[in-house]
């Protein structure tokens, strides 16, 4: 099927097109059967007006005739019970208005006009050339001795206008349809022109060209929120592409320092055996060792956070999760209130707790203090340092991955940068959040498990 076809815009069009014929041919015939049936059922009361007057004629003891005299201005035909007819005006030849409930057609050469009975017909038949279109009905006399058929002309105004009618919606309909079908063409056309600009920008939008946005028609219909949403889901790819390309940047950095650091410490050691310690060596290598190991650890964790939420939830003792971090730690001081639950991952959780005490002993002076409660349906974690705190400026990009605020400490003591972010994700993964309040102070909020 060619590419035309099976455009939007065409079938819009041959819809609208076959519709509106169907609907407007539809209204069409019943117009005008509507008024040839009027106009039927004016002549058939007038044929029955005249098929009354005859049979009272007749039930009174008229001869048929005397009908002639009689009766002006109706066309008729008496027949008996033998169907001879025996009083007819006009006079007729070769036809007979012997049928009812139907049209009769008569044309010139089946009446005569000039014979002394046809006189008194209906004007109908003066002057007239053509063929005479009669509706017929049909009654009895009193004595059954005579069938009366009585036509009336239906009413040529009328008619010539219903033919005419006929004929302006028999052109006209088709031409009405087809001009609603370019109509509708030219208005899908229109609607689509938005959406043709939106595909033709997504399709020039490559990996590396993510900044980019679709045009907004702003004319607050589904096309406009159409485009809203593509430019929305654009920026939640750039920034994600953003994040990831950082993100491999960064653990590519901090991967590249220990295997550097362990490389150099072998090849020392290969190069010159008999000079150095070989245990003091593979003391060196292990510490590196571990801390690769430790650091593919948690990009793996990130990694798993990032695609799906907790696995495993059941409900969990906070202050249980914090009195096995804090078990052997000196310099702690905890702090209860009642006993919070959440539904999350124990060991998540307990990570997400042991990061934030590492971090605060990291930085204290002398005293960490961890704090546990439940407030307004959530479950606060608080740790708190009396260290030299964060600046407020870095408050939230502290949770960012691989940011180290002091960034000429020794990595050893410093850790990799991926600690707080792990926090983060984890309270995040559990829907709650992670923050830094009043300095050094931590604060993370998840949702409480109602346990009665």
């Amino acid at each position: 099927m060619p590419s035309f076809w099976r455009a939007t815009r065409f079938r819009v069009a041959v819809t609208a097109f076959a519709a509106s014929a169907v609907a407007l041919g539809a209204v069409s015939v019943w117009f005008v059967l509507q008024a040839r049936g009027r106009l039927e059922n004016a002549a058939t009361q007038l044929a029955d007006a005249h098929a009354d007057a005859i049979v009272q004629l007749l039930n009174t003891g008229a001869r048929p005739a005397d009908l002639a005299l009689l009766v002006r201005d109706s066309i008729y035909e008496v027949k008996d019970r033998q169907g001879t007819s025996v009083a007819s005006c006009p006079v007729l030849r070769e036809a007979t208005l012997a049928t009812y409930d139907t049209e009769v057609t008569l044309r010139p050469y089946q009446y005569d006009r000039s014979a002394r009975e046809s006189v008194g017909c209906a004007p109908e038949l003066r002057g007239l050339d053509d063929d005479l279109t009669l509706h017929v009905v049909h009654a009895d006399s009193g004595d059954s001795k005579y069938d009366v058929f009585a036509g009336a002309q239906i009413d040529p105004e009328g008619q010539a206008a219903v033919d005419s009618a006929r004929t302006v919606l028999t052109a006209g309909v088709p031409a009405v349809a087809l001009l609603i079908g370019v109509i509708a063409w030219l208005a899908v056309r229109r609607s689509l022109r938005p959406v043709e600009a939106i595909r033709g920008e997504v399709a020039e939008i490559g990996a590396h060209d993510l900044g980019r946005r679709v045009p907004d028609p702003r004319t607050g219909d589904e096309i406009a929120r159409l485009a809203g949403t593509m430019n929305t889901m654009l920026a939640r790819l750039d920034e994600a592409v953003t994040r990831q390309s950082r993100f491999t940047s960064d653990a590519s950095h901090e991967l590249r320092t220990p295997l550097a650091s362990l490389r150099t410490q072998l090849e020392v050691l290969l190069a010159h055996p008999d000079r150095l310690d070989w245990r003091r060596a593979c003391e060196n290598a292990l510490l590196d060792v571990t801390r690769l190991q430790d650091l593919v650890a948690d990009l793996v964790l990130l990694g798993k956070l990032d695609h799906a939420g907790p696995d495993r939830l059941e409900p969990v003792a906070l202050s249980e999760v914090v009195g096995a971090v804090v078990a052997g730690r000196s310099g702690i001081d905890v702090e209860v209130t009642g006993t919070p639950v959440v539904r999350g991952h124990r060991s998540r959780l307990e990570r997400l707790v042991r990061n934030l005490v590492d971090n605060a002993q990291r930085h204290a002076v002398s005293r960490v203090a961890v704090t546990v409660s439940a407030v307004d349906g959530q479950v606060v974690l608080t740790v708190d340092d009396d260290g030299p705190g964060i600046p407020e400026a870095d408050r939230d990009r502290v949770f960012d991955r691989f940011v180290r605020l002091d960034d000429a400490r020794d990595r050893d003591e410093g850790g990799s940068g991926l600690g707080l972010a792990i926090v983060a994700d984890i309270a995040r993964a559990h829907g709650g959040t992670a923050a830094v309040e009043d300095s050094s102070r931590f604060v993370v909020r998840l949702p409480e498990l109602k346990t009665s």
